[in-house]
Order: structure tokens, then sequence, then C-alpha cells
């Protein structure tokens, strides 16, 4: 039962892991805010596709799977985007060490919890699709907040992620950029409640 144990207090480390790492921050964000954020959005995706474009996404599954996608960073840290994605080598490493490092929490889990994670995290292309979808909308999110704070640091990062998110040819993203997302910029005031 310990190793179980050690599985879940690692878990509780994201929220040490801090994400932008490069840039100034009005506001830091941890792992595990980012971890929630990104599950509520690939929920509200699949839904937005179930609802609006016939799709069948099981949103409970997308949740959970959007939950734990970046876990092995408890392990890895957040390496930032321009450095992970700087060349073909340095991105396929760095892949290696994911897949190494989930292995790795994986493994210290009982055998029977193992395979119920790893199944979770063992997605298809499109609700990989899906899920890194919600993981820009997020990104995205965060340079438009930012940028709101007179943080003019993340205007490049806001261009980057708008233009990935406009190409991912997701429906759902592309609904969610043009009925929602000018509600992230909103102070609780202007919420409408």
């Amino acid at each position: 039962m310990e190793k179980n144990g050690d599985f879940y207090a690692l878990l509780f480390q994201m929220k040490n892991i801090n994400r932008w790492g490069l840039m100034y921050n009005t506001r830091n964000e941890n792992l595990s805010e980012h971890s929630m954020e990104c599950a509520v959005l690939a929920h509200a995706l699949a839904l937005i596709g179930n609802h609006h474009f016939g799709k069948r996404w099981d949103a409970n599954r997308l949740l959970s799977a959007a939950l734990f996608h970046d876990m092995n960073e408890v392990l890895t840290g957040d390496l930032p985007t321009p450095i992970k994605y700087y060349n073909e080598k340095i991105k396929d490493s760095y892949k290696e060490i994911e897949r190494v490092s989930l292995h790795k929490m994986l493994s210290l889990l009982e055998e029977e919890s193992a395979r119920v994670y790893g199944d979770l995290l063992t997605l298809c292309p499109e609700e990989e699709k899906l899920i890194n979808g919600a993981d820009k909308l997020c990104a995205y999110i965060k340079c438009l907040q930012e940028i709101e704070r007179g943080n003019r640091e993340f205007l490049s990062a806001c261009r980057y992620n708008e233009k990935a998110l406009r190409e991912m040819d997701l429906p759902e993203v592309d609904f969610f950029l043009k009925h929602y997302i000018s509600s992230f910029t909103k102070n609780i005031d202007e919420v409408s409640l």
C-alpha cells in the first residue's frame, strides 16, 4: 500500500512546479492549477463537440486524462516551450524523458492502479488532439490575462498560441474562441452573475 502513497504524495508536489519560468509573471501559475484548468477546458471542449458538432466524446474520460496529462513534470519540471521545441533532437529527447518519467511515476503504483492510470493516459490521436487544444487554450488564456494586467512580455507568446489554436483545425476550439474567450479578460465584477 505504501507504493500508492508515494505516487499520490508526488502528485501533491505539482503545486511546487512553477510554469512560465523564463518570463516575468504578474501572477505565478503552478502545475497543479494548470492541470485543473486544462481538465476543465478538455471537458468543456468535449461537451461543445457533443452538443454542437455531433461528436461522441467521453467528456469525463477527457477531463480525467487532462487532469493527469502533465504529471510526469513532477519529476522533470516544466521545460519552457522555446527550449522544448528548439529543434527536433531536443524535442525527441524530451519526449523520451517524459515517457521515462511517466513510467517511473506509474511504477510507484500497485499493478492494478498502474494499469488504470496507464489506460487513462493512453489516448487515441483524436483525444490527444483535444487535450492539446485544451492545453494550448490554457496557455492562450494565461497570455491574455498577463497582457490585460499590462505585462507586454506575453505579447509574442499570445500571438504564437493564438496562431497555433487557429491552425489546430478543431471545431471545438474554434467555437470556444468565438463564444467564450472574451470572458477570460473580465474582472469578477464584469462577469454576469
